[in-house]
């Protein structure tokens, strides 16, 4: 009897895989804890509890995350908000479902040595910023302040930066673009002491747009299986989420475990997890309509060549997240 029993449970053990939805999350950069969250979640069972089988793809510098998602290649991918509403302006026709992260964690970081004390320093400097949809915070940034980008005594220089801090350690840039989690340490480990920086974030200077969203396509969500879905994804992730913000050193290993590269290093991660348990803290995963209204605002204020062109219509909803967190 008893080995009949256990022949059931095995049964339908197998049987419950079977049946588990499959779901394919793109990421917006490599494997790293940037995205603790997720891992966190595959690893400590908390998308199997939902009865979800989660693929995470990673991204790196020849994947644009809205082309894989296009093209069927995900079903939900991390992107940031202005690269996502800028795509959607252009035809595709993307939607945010969730907001982990709930704060910016994008700087400038310039030497100290350059002269650069404040943004009105940015005059006739050469600053490194990212493209791929990364440069559209720092153009609508440089519109306020009324500094053009196309050089000259009055305006900045721009050089197209490479993920990497080589611009500053070449002393090419007086600025370049940091992530308070990432870059900013790969300075530091460099040998260039904190105190010969300086540092401008954009949460700062009000002109912060929102990072690290969830995005489906919107004919999606008119399918009612879909939905549901997202929303066993939504909550899991964030269950993810919230684990990893307080246990950041075990998120961090989970992470390491995961980079098949073996490119990251112990420190480097669990020094990364820390900080970015700081940009998930205070989100529950629901999208804040102020924060999303003063990220077009940021967006549609790009002088005469804004980074999107006129107000978005039904970019984000709360359908998932009004869901999964009841």
């Amino acid at each position: 009897m008893k080995k009949l029993f256990t022949g059931f449970m095995a049964a339908g053990m197998v049987a419950g895989a079977a049946q588990a939805q499959d779901v394919t999350l793109q990421l917006k950069w490599v494997t790293q804890a940037q995205f603790g969250g997720y891992y966190v979640a595959l690893e400590k069972g908390f998308y199997e509890e939902e009865g979800l089988n989660v693929t995470i793809k990673p991204g790196g510098p020849d994947v644009a995350p809205v082309q894989v998602l296009m093209g069927g290649g995900a079903d939900v991918m991390v992107d940031w908000m202005p690269s996502a509403l800028a795509a959607r302006e252009q035809g595709a026709p993307v939607v945010n479902i969730a907001q982990p992260f709930k704060s910016s964690g994008m700087m400038l970081t310039c030497l100290k040595e350059s002269g650069v004390a404040s943004p009105a320093d940015f005059k006739g400097k050469t600053l490194g910023v990212w493209f791929f949809g990364n440069e559209y915070p720092f153009l609508s940034w440089m519109a306020t302040l009324g500094v053009p980008t196309n050089g000259g005594a009055d305006g900045v220089e721009v050089l197209k930066q490479g993920f990497n801090v080589d611009p500053l350690l070449q002393k090419q840039a007086a600025c370049i673009s940091t992530m308070t989690y990432n870059e900013y340490w790969q300075v530091i480990d460099a040998g260039i002491k904190a105190e010969d920086l300086v540092t401008f974030k954009y949460e700062d200077q009000g002109v912060a747009t929102l990072e690290d969203g969830l995005y489906v396509l919107e004919d999606k969500l008119k399918d009612p299986a879909f939905v549901e879905t997202m929303v066993k994804f939504v909550r899991a992730s964030m269950k993810g989420w919230k684990y990893a913000e307080a246990n950041s050193d075990e998120a961090a290993m989970i992470v390491l475990d995961n980079d098949e590269t073996g490119a990251q290093t112990e420190s480097h991660q669990k020094r990364m997890m820390s900080e970015v348990a700081k940009l998930t803290a205070g989100s529950n995963g629901a999208l804040s309509v102020a924060d999303a209204e003063r990220t077009v605002a940021t967006l549609l204020g790009g002088g005469s060549d804004p980074v999107i062109s006129k107000p978005p219509v039904g970019a984000w909803t709360s359908v998932i997240t009004d869901k999964a967190l009841n």
